[in-house]
């Protein structure tokens, strides 16, 4: 079992209502970003903590590895720089009543941020520019005492999916290489016209290569989660 920091201010309201996390493949720019490709590496059964306001406002535990999927269209507006296609994570989110304020406890917090790619600045305050970030067993230990009780129950049902994933089939390897070579292929076929490339590769989205064989393990524990969670 892992854990995880998602920056929600943009999409707060359409991601726990909706029951996932979606974020672009890339930057505007098109560079690899690390905390896009943080979604990568998300399994069943790890747990989210939501961060919104200053708050931590919902915990999550993921339901699925992350798969390609259109930008929701409920985004609207939102995020218009971000690209079509992106990745999509299934997660089932409690929202939290005890919204700790982490900033007024970073006396306690600060010895335990991440070195690389810390969700918070030293001074307790949240970084936008960070999506979805590993945090450490430590760090999530402490935020779960301060949340309490609450922060227990998800703990609780995120062991019995962590455990139920090791019995499952394993995700397909180097999802990320595989992506690529495909793309790579497509893109130096010179029988396909130039103007087709794109809306081929965009065509792959639908058929699900990517995601992960977990289905019948899911629907075992998610009526769990939900009895619990939801």
């Amino acid at each position: 079992m892992r854990y995880w920091w998602v920056n929600q201010n943009q999409t707060y309201r359409h991601e726990i209502a909706g029951g996932y996390l979606w974020s672009p493949k890339r930057n505007a720019n098109k560079a690899r970003n690390p905390f896009y490709k943080s979604m990568r590496e998300v399994a069943p059964g790890d747990i989210i903590f939501s961060f919104r306001d200053t708050r931590i406002a919902a915990l999550g535990i993921a339901r699925s590895y992350c798969y390609e999927s259109p930008k929701p269209t409920e985004f609207g507006t939102g995020g218009s720089y971000w690209e079509a296609i992106g990745w999509k994570i299934d997660v089932s989110f409690r929202e939290l009543n005890n919204r700790i304020h982490p900033k007024s406890h970073i006396g306690e917090l600060r010895g335990l941020l991440p070195e690389k790619y810390s969700p918070l600045r030293a001074n307790g305050d949240g970084l936008q520019s960070v999506y979805l970030a590993e945090v450490g067993r430590p760090f999530a230990a402490a935020l779960f005492r301060l949340i309490g009780g609450e922060a227990n129950k998800v703990a609780d049902v995120a062991k019995e999916v962590d455990r139920a994933e090791q019995l499952s089939p394993s995700r397909e390897p180097d999802l990320e290489q595989w992506e690529d070579r495909v793309e790579v292929d497509i893109r130096k076929d010179t029988k396909i016209p130039d103007t087709q490339r794109e809306a081929i590769i965009q065509a792959r989205v639908g058929q699900g290569r990517f995601r992960a064989n977990v289905q019948g393990v899911e629907r075992a524990w998610y009526d769990v989660a939900c009895s619990i969670l939801c």
